[in-house]
């Protein structure tokens, strides 16, 4: 039996031209850590595509294995926490940027970096989650500690039918909240109503320049988007409201007026699930475990194989997917 396994190499020559391709590899290609993992799941993610593609600067350390979570069996520990056979999720730590990632059948990664898959739970399901649920369920926390309840008022979630958004729909609505969507793809209405939004809007309204203040619509958000469109989502916040930030599709920056922070005491919560602290992380998984419907899950995941992941990411950056999709190793 080869003891070499397929892994998607990024690579970047002198002029800076960056391309990818599968290529085999052995454990001893790995980089450091002191848990060896089998992959047995992960998941095209916005920030994986946009590695892949180089749309922006994801990778910063050539050549790189992308892919930004797993879920998987460990096969050989000499941290303290972890043992053969353990069942175990990874979401960020620069993985997929600087450390070698999920995109191939093994990952060598330091234990610190890992969370125990919740009892119950598939690996399949954990990325059908990923990192982008995983993502949701922090920013629905943030809110949550702000004091916003279902009956302070409605909530936006913008970017609706990707994969932070769809997560976001689904938990919130779960919870007992008004979901409003947001979306540039009307034809997704149907599938954003199965997922508990109670109001479709379209990414019209929110995506051009915003007015300091505008009329109040929501008590909170959850916005995946950035520039104007996070502008727009905090005009029109109510008296002591709070949006979580948590994605940049539009773009990085905010063009917007500080009137809503001064005026209406409207908070903007940032939400970075890349270094989240490990407790923050086991209670994010643990109530993604039980306040997430799996049976509407299910419904917002498409299931690809390793072959497809190269296009996959170029879709996703091109608006061309909804939901998740989990890659079966």
């Amino acid at each position: 039996m080869s003891d070499t396994f397929r892994a998607i190499l990024i690579i970047r020559d002198e002029a800076k031209n960056q391309s990818v391709a599968v290529t085999e590899i052995s454990e001893a290609d790995l980089m450091e850590g002191d848990v060896t993992v089998a992959v047995d799941a992960t998941t095209v993610n916005y920030k994986d595509g946009l590695a892949i593609t180089g749309k922006a600067p994801v990778v910063r350390r050539f050549p790189m294995i992308p892919g930004v979570d797993f879920a998987g069996t460990v096969l050989s520990s000499s941290h303290p926490d972890w043992k053969e056979g353990d069942r175990v999720i990874l979401n960020g730590w620069g993985v997929g940027e600087t450390h070698f990632g999920a995109y191939a059948a093994k990952a060598r990664v330091k234990g610190d970096w890992l969370v125990p898959l919740p009892e119950g739970m598939s690996a399949a399901t954990a990325m059908a989650i990923g990192t982008a649920g995983y993502t949701a369920m922090l920013s629905v926390m943030a809110l949550e500690r702000h004091g916003l309840t279902p009956d302070r008022g409605p909530m936006i979630v913008t970017g609706a039918a990707g994969g932070v958004g769809s997560v976001a729909v689904a938990l919130l609505s779960k919870l007992g909240y008004h979901v409003i969507a947001s979306t540039g793809r009307p034809a997704e209405s149907g599938y954003l109503h199965d997922l508990g939004a109670a109001e479709i809007i379209a990414r019209e309204e929110l995506s051009g320049p915003a007015k300091p203040l505008n009329k109040e619509r929501w008590a909170g958000g959850i916005d995946a988007v950035g520039s104007h469109t996070l502008a727009n989502v905090l005009s029109m916040t109510s008296y002591g409201g709070a949006i979580a930030a948590c994605g940049l599709a539009q773009g990085m920056n905010l063009p917007g007026s500080v009137a809503p922070f001064i005026l209406r005491g409207v908070s903007l919560l940032g939400i970075d699930s890349v270094m989240a602290p490990k407790e923050l992380r086991l209670e994010a998984w643990q109530r993604l475990a039980t306040d997430l419907d799996h049976a509407k899950l299910e419904k917002l995941t498409t299931w690809i194989g390793f072959d497809d992941i190269i296009q996959a990411a170029h879709d996703i950056v091109d608006g061309k997917i909804r939901g998740r999709v989990v890659v079966a190793m």
